[in-house]
């Protein structure tokens, strides 16, 4: 458990070194680009570089939040494949549509799709206000995809790629929940049953 936590102590330690060798060329080596095809460590790598202390900060505590909220109704290793799988579909989009990237947004967005299949009423803070999680999913989903359309340095493609890759897992742990612990019920024909209790419960 705690694997939420434990990657974001992972991606704190990995900006650290970024800070000490960006200038022989680690962050370079590393993050989202065109080499990928030939270098396809990047689609992961790339997730834990962060490119300034403030979207450091921001990830850490999304990650630190969402995904030990996530981690929390559906375990850990549920938790990890979420994370990983929604990022790497996330950066799989995206370098089509940017020269780079990094950061682990994309793995984020898709954490918080799960969330918001899984307990859609779950009240967080977001924008200021107490708000179902879903109706803060609505609203970033909607900044990102204006954001699309105005120049930035936010890699908004990324963020509705995660974003909707982690609803489908929702959607899929959430049956799953649902199913666990059912006790499955057998059936026998009832005249089988009369025909047994007539020839061995006399």
């Amino acid at each position: 458990m705690y694997y939420a936590l434990k990657l974001s102590g992972i991606i704190v330690l990995v900006f650290i070194i970024q800070l000490i060798f960006d200038k022989y060329g680690f962050t370079d080596a590393l993050l989202l680009n065109g080499q990928f095809l030939s270098e396809p460590w990047r689609i992961i790598t790339a997730i834990f570089l962060h490119a300034n202390i403030m979207h450091l900060i921001y990830n850490i505590f999304a990650l630190a939040l969402f995904g030990s909220i996530l981690e929390g109704f559906i375990g850990g290793k549920k938790f990890l494949l979420v994370f990983f799988a929604t990022g790497i579909i996330a950066n799989l989009i995206s370098v089509n549509f940017y020269e780079n990237s990094l950061g682990a947004s994309g793995a984020i967005y898709g954490v918080i799709g799960a969330i918001i299949i899984i307990r859609p009423m779950l009240f967080i803070f977001a924008f200021g206000l107490p708000m179902p999680v879903f109706v803060a999913g609505i609203l970033w989903v909607a900044g990102d995809m204006f954001g699309i359309f105005m120049p930035s340095d936010v890699a908004n493609i990324a963020h509705l790629s995660g974003i909707f890759s982690g609803l489908l897992f929702g959607v899929v742990f959430r049956d799953w929940k649902k199913n666990k612990g059912k006790k499955e019920k057998i059936t026998l024909d009832e005249a089988f049953v009369r025909n047994w209790e007539d020839n061995y419960m006399r």
